[in-house]
């Protein structure tokens, strides 16, 4: 089965350059549903003993965060596990401390927020793109380590995650957005601004992790070329950062049902269905 949101993950027993083999979808299916029933009971872990967990996903653009953001979120509730995708800062919020509003979406007890682009926003797109000055840059690079610092100790799990992509494999997917009207949505005119300043988003990205790749939260790589193994192996590492064990309750039982006690179902006509089409 292919995911309509995707670009195409294609099969291969022998790739080229001497890389591993793709996983073949019956394989992937099953380690990914193994690893999706440990974030349950992880979720239940964390909902019992009052964690708060914060995870970063930031990368090149094609990279893969948004399918390993999908994949974690299938099985978890949304309840406690949210997105926090923020679109651009409006001009109310490019007045606050920078931090102000990525402040606002922090967990609070029992709950998990999956940041899909942070703010290191002004590490990279800002930074490249000049849409900080050069003063807002320096401070946040002082900033960042002290603030991720402070997160920490107010008893926060910070997790971050770098989605590498190799310049061919981002061609390749980007061709396949451009391709597909289905996926051209995922393709900003920043992206290929981004994609050609490839060597300007590297130097920032090799700068930003040289001032916040920090002993309290560090940097950790996933190789993202082959997506399905990027999932797998960012999910099992995401697992492994939190020190759990199995605390779901027992099955409920499901109770009888209520009597009618005379209760007398109004007609059907009176009802508006939605048209049966299929």
């Amino acid at each position: 089965m292919t995911d309509p949101d995707d670009d195409p993950i294609r099969e291969a027993d022998e790739p080229a350059g001497g890389k591993k083999p793709k996983i073949k979808r019956k394989d992937f299916d099953r380690e990914l549903g193994r690893v999706q029933h440990e974030l349950v009971v992880l979720q239940e872990y964390i909902k019992v003993k009052g964690l708060k967990v914060v995870v970063i996903f930031e990368g090149r653009d094609a990279a893969g965060k948004g399918g390993v953001i999908k994949r974690i979120t299938e099985r978890t509730s949304p309840r406690s596990w949210r997105i926090a995708a923020l679109a651009a800062p409006t001009e109310r919020e490019r007045s606050q401390w920078y931090f102000q509003r990525y402040v606002a979406h922090l967990p609070a007890a029992g709950e998990v927020v999956l940041f899909d682009r942070s703010w290191y926003n002004r590490a990279g797109v800002e930074r490249v793109m000049g849409f900080c000055t050069e003063e807002e840059y320096q401070e946040f690079m002082r900033s960042c380590p002290e603030f991720e610092r402070m997160l920490v100790r107010s008893g926060i799990i910070l997790v971050k995650y770098w989605f590498s992509v190799s310049d061919e494999e981002q061609e390749k997917r980007f061709q396949a957005r451009l391709d597909d009207p289905m996926r051209r949505w995922k393709l900003s005119p920043m992206d290929l601004a981004a994609r050609e300043r490839w060597v300007d988003y590297s130097r920032a990205k090799d700068v930003m992790f040289a001032h916040t790749d920090i002993k309290q939260a560090p940097w950790w790589v996933v190789d993202a070329d082959d997506k399905r193994r990027a999932r797998l192996n960012c999910i099992t590492h995401l697992l492994s950062m939190i020190p759990y064990e199995d605390v779901i309750p027992p099955p409920l039982e499901l109770p009888p049902r209520q009597s009618d006690q005379g209760y007398v179902r109004p007609p059907m006509t009176d009802q508006t269905f939605v048209p049966e089409v299929f």
